[in-house]
């Protein structure tokens, strides 16, 4: 039920996320646009309204906009995923952009300017009671001149985003964190006595970099036909409806999959959000539920699952449970003759390999959705972990998962 057969044409294995569509700010485990262009284009979908219920940093937008689709809306928890949206999808002068560039460099280099606000510069820095083991005195009132620059900004607050989106990934290279780490780990004591600690250039190099990028990559795509909205929030609009539903949902609660709250950690810390430390809990399975799935395609390993770890076995089912109750809300969004498309891998717990794709089938056609084909394509070109611990024993370590899958259902 439900099989999957292999489509050479969307391995991709040349194409990059980066050199295609460059990067605003990094984001992990992001969808390739390119499997979206693809499957838009072979099931002939070129108009309409698109919703994108977990939408990370974009991908699914940029697909739609190489369709033609102009229409179409976003929602995650993570509030760096939404401004990474924002961002890209919002058109902005970029003359005035350079404006603002030039008077930040004058600002940044003005020692008239650096003593009319030091006295205020603590109150920019997050209050947070390890900052110290992350980040050096020095880094901390650099990051903090650069954050009350870019609060002084007036009266645009769209290049003022723009701004803070390079900001953001300069308080994340800065840190102590490990930057090819989704989690957080701090780098080794004898690197931090060698710890480039430039932040100005870096910041600077990064803002003219990301101007370029938009200028060559995304401005192209804006005209009087856009219309776009992102929320830092769950879909749950009963009323909303949409004609296609793009999107690559995680793969297992974060926790123990793609840590996009850690990740973001710092980001979401410099923002401003009190809720930090709290957003890999609220995503799908990150509260724990009581009882376990046993009524799906994958109860069976669930249950398998549970006879060796009862604790991991209610972490499983509270992601399946979550992932199935979202699919409730998504479905009532599609219009007849809808679709909907979700890009998803297949994880491995406990030696218990969980279909996640058969799952996702399975509860849009408990929804009167009817499953049409699932694709399996060979990941290359993704940044996820290129191993995990799947028994959570230190040095015990397995391949995480090669393959993606994508399941298209349609709403008759």
């Amino acid at each position: 039920m439900y099989n999957s057969f292999y489509n050479q044409k969307y391995d991709f294995k040349e194409i990059t996320y980066s050199k295609s569509f460059p990067n605003l700010h990094k984001y992990p485990a992001a969808m390739l646009p390119q499997i979206g262009i693809e499957i838009l284009n072979e099931l002939n979908i070129k108009n309409g309204k698109l919703l994108d219920p977990y939408c990370g940093s974009g991908s699914s937008f940029i697909s739609a906009l190489e369709s033609n689709i102009y229409n179409f809306e976003g929602y995650d928890y993570n509030p760096l995923a939404i401004l990474i949206c924002k961002v890209k999808f919002t058109k902005i002068d970029i003359n005035m952009l350079i404006k603002e560039y030039n008077l930040i460099k004058n600002k940044i280099n003005s020692k008239n300017y650096f003593d009319s606000v030091k006295d205020k510069l603590y109150d920019y820095i997050p209050t947070f009671k390890n900052m110290e083991y992350w980040y050096s005195e020095n880094v901390k009132i650099k990051l903090a001149l650069l954050k009350c620059i870019i609060s002084d900004i007036k009266n645009n607050d769209n290049i003022k985003d723009f701004i803070l989106l390079t900001f953001l990934e300069t308080v994340r290279t800065f840190s102590y964190t490990r930057n090819n780490e989704f989690k957080l780990y701090r780098i080794k004591n004898e690197d931090i006595i060698s710890f480039n600690e430039d932040v100005n250039s870096y910041f600077l190099t990064r803002l003219m970099n990301n101007i370029e990028f938009y200028k060559n990559y995304y401005y192209k795509y804006f005209n009087d036909k856009i219309n776009a909205a992102f929320y830092n929030e769950a879909f749950s609009n009963k009323e909303k409806k949409f004609n296609v539903v793009l999107t690559s949902p995680p793969y297992g609660d974060s926790k123990t999959t793609v840590a996009y709250g850690q990740f973001s950690f710092f980001a979401n810390l410099w923002l401003g959000n009190n809720d930090a430390r709290k957003i890999d809990n609220m995503l799908m399975g990150g509260k724990n539920k009581k009882q376990l799935l046993n009524d799906s395609i994958i109860s069976e390993q669930i249950y398998n699952i549970n006879k060796i770890d009862k604790k991991r076995a209610l972490e499983v089912s509270s992601f399946y449970i979550d992932l199935r109750d979202s699919i409730k809300i998504v479905s009532n969004s599609i219009l007849d003759g809808g679709y909907a498309i979700y890009i998803v891998g297949n994880r491995i717990v406990k030696n218990e390999y969980l279909n996640t794709d058969k799952f996702i089938a399975e509860s849009f056609e408990r929804e009167n959705l009817k499953h049409l084909f699932t694709y399996k394509r060979i990941i290359s070109n993704k940044r996820m972990p290129l191993k995990n611990s799947p028994t959570n024993k230190k040095g015990s370590l397995s391949n995480t998962m090669t393959e993606e899958f994508i399941v298209v259902l349609r709403k008759s």
